[in-house]
């Protein structure tokens, strides 16, 4: 997979273009674990969570992706209990560190590509793994996400990639 040249979209917090995207990626990151969550440990597994906040971040920002990052997790937290209460920081952190860097990598390299995004998905979640083993003192909790999630940090890696390739040509 080759890497495509990006057309970033950086968006300000005065625009109400900026809600409007990052209500739409919270959107998705609201019904896409809902379905996730019909397969057994759907969410552990497939991390869907975080997918919207990648392509968010990647393509308009890290102001967007730092939106999508803090309602998604917030939203469905009040709408369905999930994430669980115990585990929110951890997810707030991971969702926060995932904007950020997705939004950085974009705006540095100005391209997506396959490589870009392994090294966006292992930055945050190296740094998550870390901050999540300060916040609750559980190593074994800590690193579950390379236990069990390799198949949603592949999601998000080439899944990411196709999504933000077709938002490119469009």
């Amino acid at each position: 997979m080759e890497s495509t040249t990006l057309k970033l979209y950086s968006l300000n917090y005065k625009e109400l273009r900026t809600y409007l995207v990052a209500s739409a990626f919270v959107l998705g990151n609201i019904i896409l674990p809902q379905i996730c969550h019909l397969i057994p440990n759907g969410g552990l597994i497939l991390l869907p969570i975080y997918f919207f906040t990648l392509i968010g971040a990647y393509k308009y920002g890290w102001k967007v992706g730092l939106l999508t990052a803090i309602l998604s997790p917030s939203v469905n937290f009040l709408l369905f209990s999930m994430p669980p209460l115990a585990v929110l920081p951890a997810i707030l952190l991971k969702s926060v560190l995932l904007a950020g860097f997705a939004g950085l990598a974009a705006k540095y390299f100005k391209k997506i590509s396959v490589l870009i995004l392994l090294a966006v998905v292992l930055s945050y979640q190296v740094l998550g793994t870390l901050g999540e083993w300060l916040l609750n003192g559980n190593f074994i909790l800590a690193i579950q996400d390379f236990r069990l999630a390799i198949p949603g940090m592949l999601l998000q890696i080439f899944g990411g990639y196709l999504f933000i390739k077709h938002l490119i040509k469009n």
